[in-house]
């Protein structure tokens, strides 16, 4: 598992941080500190990872990345069902969070 704090390689990832899948890579994004965790088998490891380094659980949101298009991530995880933030499904809904998740990718991992 990585903490993201600062930009990385798409192909770096690739190479040296898929350690779980051959297409993919499972991420967690911190909304308000605009990090990310990835490289995990799922997605509640790097959200307890990022909630160890003093996240708050209201700021993280799974997805997913695909090596062949980064940018199109797939917005469905487990640790995204939250009633009580209105996302009653495993796939973030709102789309300001949708929004901000791939800014801060867009940001931190580079093609």
């Amino acid at each position: 598992m990585l903490i993201v704090k600062n930009p990385i390689s798409i192909t770096i990832i690739k190479d040296k941080n898929s350690t779980f899948f051959e297409t993919m890579v499972k991420i967690v994004v911190d909304i308000e500190r605009e990090i990310l965790a990835l490289d995990a088998e799922m997605h509640a490891d790097l959200e307890q990872l990022l909630l160890e380094e003093e996240a708050e659980q209201k700021d993280l949101w799974g997805a997913n990345i695909y090596f062949e298009k980064p940018y199109d991530l797939e917005f469905t995880s487990l640790i995204n069902i939250r009633p009580a933030q209105g996302n009653r499904s495993m796939e973030v809904r709102d789309e300001n969070i949708r929004r901000k998740m791939t800014d801060i990718v867009k940001k931190l991992i580079l093609l």
